[in-house]
């Protein structure tokens, strides 16, 4: 039989495995449980394909942690020595940003009740914290699928975030990848599992730091309207796309976008190395994931220098900010909503050039015009 199963966690059925190593010609798959330091007791799955390989983090709802991809590591230098074990991230000190003690990770999830900056009440007290909780919860049902005929690999999980009087979401999270293939895909499926009317944000902090983005990395990213989020975003306006030099002391940048898209409403953005011939290219669909933000932090490697590609249902603004503009996504009872994501890893100049072609097509469309945040509604 071509399909062969794994369930290697499923805590309803007291399902537990501690190690597992799967191996069918090009395609390698380890179950394992990592020890030591603030990493101790995170369960992760490694995919090797042959030519792409990531590591899937059961315990932090279903991250990706870092990959490689024809020699290229998929990663970036946090000052943060993860992966960390959530019980060690203060998700809820007071200052909201606690969220960040854990966070070093390449492709994050940000939600799912809220995703944004911290919000507070007009007490002062902490309502929603950075980035939501999604991150910081472990999986309760994992499994491992591969098609030993076609060489697919397939890793799902299953992580709820739920409390009473409050929300009952469940998030499933599908991966997808095949031998020899520099890409995968990842699909989220968001349930209320409440009888009662629900809602949800969503937004992926997709992380790349050195050796790939270096001074001279650029970003495209074909918009209908672009917004620097801060002053010092807008004093970055006439190099927005660039990556510059490490510098000490400066403040971060983000830029939020409406994207260009074609007729079905599909866009893609991409990060590529400064010789051109490496590139890193994100598709997504604007029904589903309607804005994009691009962050980047120019600091010195060792404290975080990073270009983040954000496809995303609202802008993380506070959550009470968004649910004024109308940028809440409302679930009814039982109701799911579909993510979807494809990543390539371009590795030839003539590839990027061809990817970067199609960006430049969506964007002769599209009006690309600049505003100020407040000015689009997508800031106070």
């Amino acid at each position: 039989m071509a399909i062969r199963k794994w369930v290697v966690l499923d805590t309803a059925n007291d399902v537990y495995v501690d190690s597992l190593c799967i191996r069918e010609g090009d395609v390698a798959i380890i179950k394992r449980r990592l020890k030591g330091g603030l990493r101790d007791g995170i369960d992760i799955i490694e995919v090797d394909n042959g030519v792409l390989s990531f590591t899937v983090l059961l315990t932090r709802g279903m991250n990706i942690w870092r990959g490689n991809c024809g020699g290229i590591p998929l990663k970036w230098d946090s000052p943060v020595r993860g992966p960390v074990h959530p019980k060690y991230v203060p998700c809820r000190e007071p200052s909201g940003l606690g969220w960040l003690y854990g966070f070093d990770e390449w492709f994050v999830r940000c939600g799912l009740q809220s995703n944004g900056s911290p919000d507070f009440d007009a007490q002062g007290r902490l309502i929603y914290s950075l980035h939501g909780g999604i991150s910081n919860t472990p999986a309760s049902y994992a499994e491992i699928v591969l098609d030993t005929e076609t060489q697919e690999i397939t890793v799902t999980g299953t992580v709820h975030e739920a409390r009473i009087f409050s929300r009952n979401l469940q998030l499933q999270v599908t991966y997808r990848t095949k031998a020899g293939e520099p890409s995968f895909t990842s699909r989220d499926v968001v349930t209320n599992l409440s009888a009662e009317p629900g809602s949800m944000q969503l937004l992926y902090h997709i992380n790349t730091g050195q050796p790939f983005v270096v001074p001279g990395s650029r970003a495209a990213v074909p918009y209908e309207t672009m917004a620097p989020r801060t002053p010092a975003a807008k004093a970055d306006l006439p190099a927005w796309n660039l990556c510059g030099p490490e510098t000490s002391g400066s403040e971060e940048v983000v830029f939020f976008f409406d994207p260009a898209a074609d007729e079905q409403q599909n866009t893609e953005v991409m990060l590529m190395n400064p010789q051109q011939d490496h590139a890193i290219l994100l598709k997504f669909n604007k029904r589903q994931l309607p804005y994009f933000s691009l962050w980047k932090s120019r600091l010195a490697n060792a404290d975080g220098y990073v270009a983040g590609m954000e496809p995303s249902v609202n802008f993380p603004n506070e959550r009470s900010f968004e649910e004024s503009k109308g940028r809440v996504v409302p679930l009814a009872p039982g109701e799911s909503r579909e993510f979807d994501l494809t990543l390539e890893f371009l590795q030839e100049a003539a590839e990027v050039a061809r990817a970067e072609e199609k960006i430049r097509r969506l964007q002769s469309h599209a009006e690309g015009k600049t505003v100020h945040p407040a000015d689009a509604g997508w800031g106070p």
